[in-house]
């Protein structure tokens, strides 16, 4: 029987965010809308609305439909000089099913996996459930959480099968720079080990400019075909409740194994999904809502930084500059505080909910709690508030 360890981080989601009036800053989505929302946002009146209520109710495309396929290939083959065919991403039920079916069809009990850290659970405990050995690319605060690929050269092994990236990067919203992607690829490409890059983040980066030369691009653009990459429409796309995720890669050889595995565990996904998705993607509707999004991060990390500052003999932290986490450490006298009995605490007296550092990313990680801050801008400012006058009535 394949041992699975307990998923820390949804389960204390489970847990704790159907407190009644919750004030959730742990979720990772950027602010949810509504499919009223997301057709307000469309910038051509002539566009149809997004549901066509008249389309039959089958499986429909196995592998996701030509629109959805298309309008992704599109976004992934924007300045590049090689296009990414459609017939090379996969849709799955969210990127949480994409990464578990590659996962689950690439890795097995031979393997070595390196995979960075602190990280999503899942992009780790999966390959061990495997029976896969997997060492931790540890990132460090020092280095404003940015991988050092000189370490790999420590961590790799002759059946060093992949290297797992995050970026950006949950919990700290770190963003992995282009130079050192590039010189990631160079080490995978020179020793043919695939890399996965779970970019469920991208493309909401909000403290690093597109016009940076150290603007990360996605994985898939830097000439090596044993790439893979994960995305979803719930971080940067406010549209969680759609369950629309893909798998994309340049090796054809890889995408029809990830197509075969995925027949034991997900037929289609639901075409009122594709479509909402599809219409989400639209020329029509893609840059307002990415628009609408990055702004609400902008404004909301100025407001998390503004908190941090005032609270500096207690907090600190690198300050993210892509996607909608951040991860803060509360130490008091050089001493870590009990973030699980923080978080606890906070939850009981104020309705605050944060996610404990040790106990969704492991036990070094004592005193750091994650917030997610791309929620809507009132919860966020309304959560900082109860959090400041807790501090002060329990930590001063």
């Amino acid at each position: 029987m394949v041992k699975i360890e307990p998923f820390d981080v949804e389960q204390w989601m489970d847990k704790y965010e159907i407190t009644p009036g919750v004030l959730n800053i742990a979720e990772t989505c950027a602010a949810s809308i509504s499919i009223d929302d997301l057709v307000g946002l469309c910038e051509d009146p002539n566009v149809k609305p997004p549901l066509n209520t008249s389309t039959k109710l089958t499986y429909g495309a196995i592998r996701g439909s030509d629109t959805l396929r298309g309008r992704l290939s599109a976004l992934y083959s924007a300045r590049t000089a090689s296009p990414l065919s459609a017939e090379n991403i996969l849709i799955t039920p969210g990127a949480i099913a994409a990464n578990f079916l590659l996962l689950y069809t690439l890795i097995g009990p031979e393997d070595h996996v390196i995979c960075m850290y602190p990280t999503y659970q899942q992009l780790y405990a999966v390959p061990k459930s495997l029976g896969a050995e997997v060492s931790l690319w540890r990132l460090q605060k020092d280095k404003k959480y940015i991988p050092d690929v000189k370490e790999l050269d420590s961590l790799v092994k002759e059946n060093t099968k992949m290297i797992i990236i995050n970026n950006p990067n949950n919990p700290t919203g770190a963003t992995t720079p282009k130079s050192v992607l590039q010189e990631l690829v160079n080490f995978a490409k020179e020793r043919d080990i695939i890399v996965l890059s779970d970019e469920v983040y991208r493309p909401l980066f909000h403290g690093i400019s597109p016009a940076d030369q150290e603007f990360p691009p996605s994985l898939l653009s830097l000439g090596y075909s044993r790439t893979i990459v994960t995305g979803s429409m719930s971080k940067a796309y406010s549209l969680a409740g759609i369950r629309i995720g893909w798998i994309a890669t340049r090796e054809q050889g890889i995408t029809e194994a990830i197509a075969s595995a995925r027949d034991y565990t997900t037929i289609s996904v639901s075409q009122l999904d594709d479509q909402v998705a599809s219409y989400a993607l639209s020329q029509s509707v893609l840059h307002a809502l990415l628009k609408r999004n990055i702004q609400l991060a902008k404004d909301n990390v100025a407001f998390l930084d503004e908190f941090v500052k005032e609270h500096g003999w207690l907090c600190s932290w690198v300050k993210p500059t892509g996607g909608t986490t951040a991860f803060i450490r509360f130490q008091r006298k050089g001493k870590p505080l009990d973030d699980v009995q923080l978080c606890i605490d906070l939850i009981e007296k104020t309705k605050v909910m944060v996610l404990p550092g040790s106990k969704c990313f492991g036990e070094e990680f004592k005193g750091f709690v994650r917030i997610g801050f791309v929620c809507e801008t009132a919860v966020l400012q309304e959560a900082l508030k109860k959090l400041a006058l807790y501090i002060e009535e329990y930590l001063t």
